[in-house]
């Protein structure tokens, strides 16, 4: 696992000087809120897309979203839930229990060897172009899927976590939390969660998801720039239909996260 953290990204690609591209992260294995995602990137015409990880493991559609994910074509980070997927270390960075490992179980049953292969290129990060501005997307942090960077998180630490790096924007996920920072000439951007947002700030004994699915686009004409979020309202009750409908292991308990607050 050490060596997927800190390999070079493999992905580059220098990008028209006016130009779209949507940020994606955290789907953990929910197709239904992915297709809902990837329709409106369609919709808004943004040609280029790239996905932050943690993309498949966790949810009741692992085989949905592998596939949505292959057939769209867009570059994806390898997030920590991925890699646990993949090979089943413990990184220690969160508690591991017999829940995650018996999901963990349960999805790799209903994965074939290609989209094994598919998940095992994903990249440590993945660097592009758009118009004047280096980007630099990853998970956690360039080195590290497992940081966690929250609007909390002080300037000074977030320094020392993004490094000496020439990236403008700086793409990282793993907290599913929105948010947009300014680090001296740069600025962190977290697209939060497209297939299970929710607050870091509730009650952990009456744990609820959010009913939608969140995503950033970035504009750049040029050196001018805007920053949008977006965010997708979905049914939670079909969410609970899915969860239930699936094998998945413990999927009463997580879709009466779905349930109303």
């Amino acid at each position: 696992m050490g060596d997927l953290r800190r390999a070079a990204g493999v992905f580059f690609e220098a990008m028209a000087p006016t130009s779209e591209i949507a940020i994606i992260s955290d789907i953990h294995g929910n197709a239904f809120a992915l297709e809902l995602v990837l329709s409106d990137i369609a919709e808004r015409g943004i040609g280029k897309t790239i996905c932050l990880g943690d993309a498949v493991q966790g949810g009741p559609q692992p085989v949905e979203c592998v596939r949505l994910l292959r057939e769209f074509g867009c570059p994806v980070v390898m997030g920590n839930a991925d890699d646990f997927l993949l090979y089943g270390t413990d990184s220690g960075a969160e508690p591991l229990t017999a829940g995650h490992v018996q999901v963990r179980n349960w999805q790799l049953s209903q994965l074939d060897g290609e989209d094994i292969q598919f998940m095992k290129g994903f990249s440590p990060t993945v660097e592009a172009v758009a118009g004047e501005f280096k980007i630099l997307c990853f998970h956690g942090s360039p080195t590290d899927f497992d940081q966690v960077i929250l609007p909390e998180t002080a300037d000074e630490e977030l320094r020392k976590v993004l490094g000496d790096q020439p990236a403008t924007f700086c793409f990282g996920g793993h907290t599913h939390v929105q948010q947009f920072r300014r680090i001296d000439t740069a600025f962190y951007v977290n697209p939060g969660s497209v297939g299970f947002a929710y607050s870091h700030h509730q009650d952990e004994s009456d744990f609820k998801a959010d009913p939608w699915a969140e995503y950033a686009v970035l504009r750049v004409e040029g050196r001018k720039f805007d920053l949008a979020f977006r965010r997708i309202p979905y049914d939670a009750a079909k969410m609970r239909e899915i969860y239930l409908q699936s094998d998945r292991p413990n999927k009463e308990a997580a879709a009466r996260q779905y349930e109303p607050r």
